[in-house]
């Protein structure tokens, strides 16, 4: 891999990590919920989740979706589901009682899992390996999912760092029910480039 080309994997991996998804905003409300701690296995869990994706798009899954077409269709459906289910949690997460850490955040299994009914993550996949491993061989697609996983990480984690910041604010469990509700309506709305009409 090129210097030039590293330098646009790096740039384009920083500019679709740090930009809001389904993701980031589930860790905004993690981070605002359960704090930065307890949110740690759900942020390595997108990471190390994403980078396996990565390679196993890049080595060949991808050519699940050219071989049968209805596979695209059921992981639209599937991913709307699950996102919908996901944000009906955040909406109705319960404000934490005092001196008690409500809930449950998201596990490492449940946030690697999220990344394969994830739009974004399958967009970022898509682009990150036909754009900077269009061979397709094995060690360049490993690689690309390496720096990847490497840029992903600390992206993220901002995300719960200012959810985080945002629980001196939420302080009130009426305004950590809106912030709730808000996150759960955006991760609702992220749904729309995958069931808006072509």
């Amino acid at each position: 891999m090129t210097y030039e080309i590293f330098t646009a994997l790096v740039i384009f991996a920083f500019v679709s990590s740090i930009t809001p998804g389904p993701n980031n905003l589930m860790l905004m409300a993690s981070g605002a919920n359960f704090g930065f701690r307890r949110s740690v296995p759900h942020m390595l869990g997108i990471s190390i989740g994403f980078m396996l994706m990565v390679f196993l798009v890049g080595i060949g899954l991808v050519q699940v979706f050219e071989l049968y077409p209805i596979s695209h269709t059921i992981l639209k459906v599937a991913s709307a589901a699950y996102m919908s289910w996901l944000a009906w949690k955040i909406a109705n997460a319960a404000p934490p009682k005092q001196g008690e850490a409500g809930g449950t955040p998201m596990t490492f299994l449940q946030a690697a899992a999220f990344q394969w009914v994830n739009p974004k993550a399958w967009a970022m996949a898509l682009t990150a390996v036909t754009v900077y491993a269009p061979t397709q061989s094995v060690a360049a697609v490993a690689l690309v999912a390496v720096i990847f996983g490497a840029v992903n990480g600390p992206s993220v984690s901002t995300w719960t760092v200012l959810g985080q910041q945002m629980r001196r604010i939420l302080t009130n469990p009426t305004r950590l029910r809106v912030f709730n509700w808000v996150m759960a309506t955006l991760l609702i709305a992220s749904l729309y480039p995958i069931l808006a009409p072509a």
